[in-house]
């Protein structure tokens, strides 16, 4: 499925980047110096009503396509990934809501997620349960009309900010991933915890923290879709999800791209701008077709996942692997193209680099993605 930018999505483009450039780019080296969740950047994606793109119009959203949503992802990325995952986080916690919530559901946790005045998570990753979701240790048992968690999730993102959070348990271990249930809790259900926050490499304007959940009371009605196709709504959810991570991988490789080249005209080392020196064109050329290759990949997936066209799956996560791996590999080359000031804090290159890495971790490790691919590829 190819793609094609409408007039209507050129202009937001523009517009999204005219927003990051002069309302998120300032505050960039701050929110990576404080390791603070940026709630000022909340705010401005609010009035700029960006956080409620990827939510329906009936429950308060924009109801903006998926492509619509990388393009958001992507120019907030080029000058500060921690504000692009406010959106990208949105949209994963939200996702196994709007998959398969009942209408009750929906019409109770959607629209304060899509005004944002509450945050969403997604609760999958446990300390023996990251790749292989089989081994998740946290357990739902029911009682009652109510659910009782117990067990820990770990690098949730948005962990300590969040009010509504998918949550993912085993009610019947035996049944391996047939045997996990997922539910929606709430921050101030009986029993849950916010734990370790965590001290990161990058993002760290994005809170990363510890879920607890000690008798946690979860009402049965909070229930998502029946037990024991958690799994199924995990990868469901994963597989339509991976575009954004995609978009925001481009974004900061794009962003390293620009800025370099910037640079470079400027920088004058033997009596001129090292932007005319061969060798280093040569690697400004190598690094601008990774970028144009990954922003295809990237909408193209987009495109094919939300018409969820055939094997849209394999081809959200060969975007997701090509884009992050991408992003970490011209951000290096960059901060080589800059020298010594690329090392240094007071530029935004170093940052950039530490930003990049995890987008090749999270929401599946891109060994994962390759998984996926060869399988969709080769069969099981």
């Amino acid at each position: 499925m190819q793609y094609e930018l409408t007039e209507e999505q050129k202009m937001f483009q523009e517009m999204v980047r005219d927003f990051a450039k002069n309302e998120v780019e300032p505050r960039a080296i701050e929110i990576d110096e404080k390791g603070e969740f940026p709630w000022d950047m909340l705010e401005k994606l609010k009035e700029n009503e960006l956080i409620g793109l990827p939510f329906e119009e009936e429950y308060g959203g924009q109801g903006a396509d998926l492509l619509t949503l990388c393009i958001a992802v992507e120019e907030l990325a080029k000058v500060c990934v921690s504000t692009s995952l406010i959106i990208g986080c949105q949209e994963l916690g939200s996702t196994p809501i709007k998959l398969v919530a009942t209408e009750e559901q929906k019409k109770k946790y959607i629209p304060p997620l899509a005004s944002g005045e509450k945050l969403a998570a997604f609760g999958l990753t446990e300390p023996e349960a990251g790749s292989d979701a089989a081994s998740m240790k946290t357990r739902a048992e029911k009682k009652g009309d109510k659910y009782i968690l117990n067990g820990q999730k770990c690098f949730i993102t948005n962990g300590g900010v969040a009010s509504t959070f998918s949550v993912f348990a085993m009610t019947e271990p035996d049944k391996g991933v047939h045997g996990i249930s997922a539910f929606i809790v709430e921050k101030d259900f009986p029993g849950f915890s916010v734990g370790k926050h965590e001290n990161k490499m990058g993002i760290r304007g994005s809170d990363t923290s510890e879920l607890i959940f000690e008798d946690c009371e979860v009402p049965a009605r909070n229930l998502l879709w029946k037990e024991g196709k958690g799994f199924n709504l995990a990868m469901m959810t994963l597989d339509r999800t991976r575009s954004s991570i995609g978009a925001q991988g481009l974004g900061v490789a794009a962003g390293a791209l620009d800025y370099a080249m910037d640079y470079m005209k400027q920088r004058v080392q033997f009596g001129r701008p090292i932007a005319a020196l061969q060798g280093l064109q040569f690697m400004v050329a190598d690094l601008a077709m990774q970028v144009e290759a990954a922003r295809s990949l990237v909408y193209r997936a987009a495109c094919a996942v939300e018409n969820e066209a055939p094997g849209f799956s394999a081809l959200s996560a060969m975007a997701k692997c090509y884009a992050t791996d991408t992003a970490m590999k011209v951000t290096t080359d960059c901060v080589q193209l800059m020298g010594g000031y690329g090392y240094i804090k007071e530029y935004p290159m170093e940052r950039m680099m530490r930003d990049a890495k995890i987008t090749q971790i999270y929401e599946g490790t891109n060994q994962i993605q390759r998984v996926v691919i060869s399988r969709a590829l080769l069969g099981k």
